[in-house]
């Protein structure tokens, strides 16, 4: 298990590594001057130059990579040019946000999902069935976006349940906070809900037709017992790969629905910080999105481990 684990810790390590070089080089060829968004463009050439050098702009790109990645190993992701204070602290007070807002839209998708894929396998071929993957059907080709806005429409505007968009703030009570962040929440978690329950089905299918599913029905289990003891965990090593992918596609999903609900996401932020050509957010929080898939995927293969153990015995 150690083994399965250093190997994984490594692609984790190298992954980053490349993430940070990805980001880093597409930042540096993209078009326009922080400097000019800040100044303007009308700005006297000793101010940009001046500010050229304080922001590190002068600095040969590698020297501006070092320093940057040892800042984020130290901690010190720097200052954000648009809102001068550091970037750490934007990052932490946009988390408490956003990652709330992925974890409800995660466990939404799975409840729904998995008891959907489920009932659909168990009525293979019938009514439950059908619905089932009509459902999935519609959710697969409706874009969150879209669907977010019929939310608001309906249960904001029409029967003034929810507010249309914002966020109170977690001091402003649990309940208001997470009220707050339901409709975008299952805006969120609707398309995910829909694949996952796709997957959910076909691998409960393929499970059940194993010989040692048919022995338990033999011994004199029921349907249902047969379904939860034995064939649901058999099932669920496609279901957590896809479980791992969903839950990074929800983080960076939520760069959209922050900007329908106007919340004061980690998305919005990123938003913003693209728009006022703010590179060092951008690159800080984008690096961070990327950590957060990676460690989403080792946690996954960690989780493999643990399902089926032949796994880590063939990585021996």
């Amino acid at each position: 298990m150690s083994l399965f684990i250093a190997k994984r810790f490594a692609t984790f390590v190298a992954t980053l590594f490349g993430a940070s070089v990805v980001v880093f080089l597409i930042l540096e060829i993209l078009p326009g001057d922080p400097a000019y968004a800040i100044l303007g463009a009308d700005a006297d050439p000793s101010a940009y130059q001046a500010l050229r050098k304080e922001l590190g702009l002068d600095e040969p790109a590698l020297d501006r990579y070092l320093s940057w990645i040892s800042g984020v190993l130290t901690g010190d992701f720097g200052i954000s040019y648009t809102y001068s204070v550091p970037v750490s602290e934007l990052v932490v007070e946009r988390l408490a946000l956003t990652v709330p807002l992925a974890v409800i839209a995660m466990a939404m998708t799975v409840i729904v999902a998995i008891g959907l894929g489920l009932y659909a396998a168990a009525h293979h071929n019938k009514v439950g069935d059908w619905g089932v993957m009509v459902f999935s059907q519609l959710g697969i080709a409706v874009p969150n976006f879209w669907f977010g806005i019929l939310l608001i429409l309906l249960f904001s505007v029409y029967l003034g349940w929810f507010s249309s968009g914002g966020f109170p703030g977690w001091d402003a009570g649990l309940w208001p906070a997470l009220k707050s962040l339901l409709l975008p929440a299952v805006a969120l978690a609707t398309v995910q809900a829909a694949i996952l329950a796709r997957v959910t089905r076909s691998s409960v299918l393929e499970t059940i037709g194993e010989d040692y599913v048919r022995t338990a029905r033999a011994k004199g289990l029921t349907r249902a017992a047969t379904l939860w003891r034995h064939v649901l965990r058999n099932a669920l090593i496609p279901v957590v790969t896809i479980m791992g992918l969903q839950f990074a596609n929800l983080l960076a999903g939520t760069i959209v629905i922050e900007n329908v609900f106007f919340l004061p996401g980690l998305g919005r932020l990123v938003f913003q910080a693209i728009a006022n050509r703010d590179l060092v957010v951008v690159k800080d929080v984008v690096l961070l999105l990327a950590a957060m898939v990676v460690v989403v995927n080792f946690v996954v293969d960690i989780a493999y481990a643990i399902i089926d153990p032949r796994l880590r015995a063939h990585d021996a």
